[in-house]
């Protein structure tokens, strides 16, 4: 053995941040008006205490403890002090369907579960159809536990005041022990499980720290808008702690208004959410402004990013990163940086390159493959992402559907892209996605992303629908903005697609929603809109 065999575990991280950043701060927001701030060091003492404190309730090594909560310090602290004493951290998805979330805490064999006050009503209709939930913690700033019907219910405050701040993290841990798990967002069947380990979230944290990556420091500020239920917040809580940076936590309810008053008064440098979000954030700062002056980044992810949306940003002197990935890649897999090559590019260019997802990481490898094997990197060729590296699940959690998705060792990801000449990553769209119409692949996120660079349009999804000579044809479902609710035409939308596609890719119609179906994460829910089309008369 030629270096030290030391273990990459998620202590090291809190270790580091209590001793060498004791004086930082966490800021969080737990409700209206009520904003709580803490250093570094009171939040390990914190998190120490909470450690005890589910020790007290029988957690020990492999417990798996569920969080249904916002993005605070109370789930912060969970965060820390339920991996680093070696038991599970579940992160339980609070926007999935009742029947999905009895599925999961179930299937996940959760013990614990901790719960925000103001998310009682949804977890008590559901726990009297948990079976191995022994125990409840709620999280609050004023709990009253005897005005719950859940049993066996505790006020994390009240369980950390009789706690002790001292707690010896075992050192003895494997670094391929289980540390997390979070549940895909499933549009069809029931979600499926991924298992994070401490090397798995170590690893990605420090890849998070990379110049050409996100390079986030000790001295940035960050934000994360993204839940802390989605892909550990593509794992920003775990390497915030690591590198010592300044934290803000948004907590319930938020809002474009709210998020933009948290960058100003904490000069916030980096934020992550999903497009959803920045196009409210862009709107409000475009009618109110606040000052963004220290704002260098907002990662984008979850689903593709109109380009009307990231030059709004960019213009104002903000980068605007696309990132690809899935909870089963931790996520990052890929981020749309620049390169010394792009140095001289035109804005316009460089645009197009943010429009893409991305370059691949170091340590992830990326394919894209089609029935005649990898594909060049001419921009053209569509094939399906396969995925490998340190950081990317390599099952699903007690799931017959790991043989679909991991072959000979590749996560097929399901989602069809192009490697451009420089190799980037252009997705074009899910498998179950796109349209195939006389013979020829049509990709229904290329013309979402031209109709949402529309003046008068807001959102835009594109599905197929049945056709009789054709199998299938495209329709765009479109969401104005509401001062052109009554002015938007469909022939005025469908001539902007005109020299952008060839006719065969121009959808036969265009349908005005209110708004469009979403995943629990933001995500266009494209199979609904299929299902409420599929009695649509095609042109033909």
């Amino acid at each position: 053995m030629h270096m030290m065999d030391t273990p990459l575990l998620l202590t090291s991280f809190l270790k580091r941040a209590e001793r060498q950043y004791r004086h930082k701060t966490i800021i969080s927001r737990t409700g209206e008006g009520q904003i709580h701030e803490f250093t570094y060091g009171e939040y390990a003492k914190r998190t120490r205490k909470l450690a005890n404190a589910l020790a007290t309730l029988g957690v020990t090594r492999g417990t798996k403890v569920a969080t249904f909560c916002w993005n605070h310090h109370r789930h912060l602290e969970a965060y820390f002090a339920v991996p680093c004493s070696g038991a599970i951290l579940h992160m339980v998805n609070i926007r999935l369907f009742p029947e999905h979330i009895i599925y999961v805490v179930n299937h996940a064999e959760d013990e614990i579960i901790l719960v925000d006050d103001s998310l009682l009503p949804l977890l008590e209709a559901v726990a009297p159809h948990f079976t191995t939930v022994k125990a409840f913690i709620i999280c609050g700033d004023n709990v009253d536990v005897t005005k719950t019907t859940l049993p066996n219910a505790y006020s994390y405050e009240a369980l950390l005041a009789e706690a002790s701040d001292e707690f010896t993290f075992p050192e003895d841990l494997d670094e391929n022990s289980p540390a997390g798990m979070c549940y895909t967002s499933a549009t069809t069947g029931m979600p499926k499980g991924v298992v994070y380990t401490h090397r798995s979230i170590v690893l990605h944290s420090m890849a998070m720290g990379l110049a050409d990556g996100v390079g986030l420091t000790e001295r940035d500020i960050v934000l994360p808008v993204v839940p802390m239920f989605h892909a550990n917040a593509w794992g920003l809580p775990f390497a915030s702690v690591a590198f010592g940076a300044t934290q803000v936590l948004p907590g319930p309810m938020f809002t474009p208004q709210l998020i933009l008053d948290l960058f100003e008064e904490y000069k916030v440098s980096i934020s992550a959410g999903v497009p959803t979000i920045w196009l409210g954030v862009l709107q409000e700062q475009q009618q109110n402004a606040r000052d963004l002056s220290r704002l260098r980044a907002v990662i984008c992810g979850g689903s593709a990013s109109p380009l009307g949306l990231i030059k709004g940003f960019e213009e104002i002197g903000v980068s605007y990163y696309t990132g690809y990935g899935m909870t089963e890649t931790s996520p990052l897999v890929s981020l749309s940086i620049f390169t010394s090559k792009t140095a001289n590019y035109s804005f316009d260019e460089r645009l197009a390159i943010r429009e893409t997802q991305g370059l691949t990481f170091p340590l992830v490898e990326t394919r894209i493959i089609n029935e005649n094997g990898d594909v060049p990197w001419d921009g053209e060729t569509m094939g399906e992402i396969i995925v490998r590296g340190p950081w990317i699940a390599a099952e699903y959690y007690k799931d017959e559907r790991t043989q679909e998705a991991f072959v000979d060792g590749w996560l097929h990801t399901g989602d069809i892209a192009v490697f451009t000449e420089d190799g980037y990553i252009r997705i074009t769209d899910r498998t179950k996605d796109l349209i195939k119409s006389g013979g020829e692949w049509i990709s229904s996120i290329e013309i979402e992303n031209v109709l949402m660079t529309h003046p008068k349009v807001f959102e835009a999804a594109v599905v197929a629908v049945p056709h009789e000579k054709w199998l299938e044809r495209p329709i765009a479902c479109v969401v104005p903005k509401p001062e052109h609710k009554e002015s938007i035409t469909k022939e005025e939308l469908l001539e902007s697609l005109e020299g952008k596609f060839r006719k065969i890719w121009i959808p036969d119609d265009v349908i005005f929603l209110d708004e469009i179906p979403k995943t629990s994460v933001g995500k266009f829910l494209k199979a609904q809109l299929r299902e409420d089309l599929k009695n649509y008369e095609s042109l033909t």
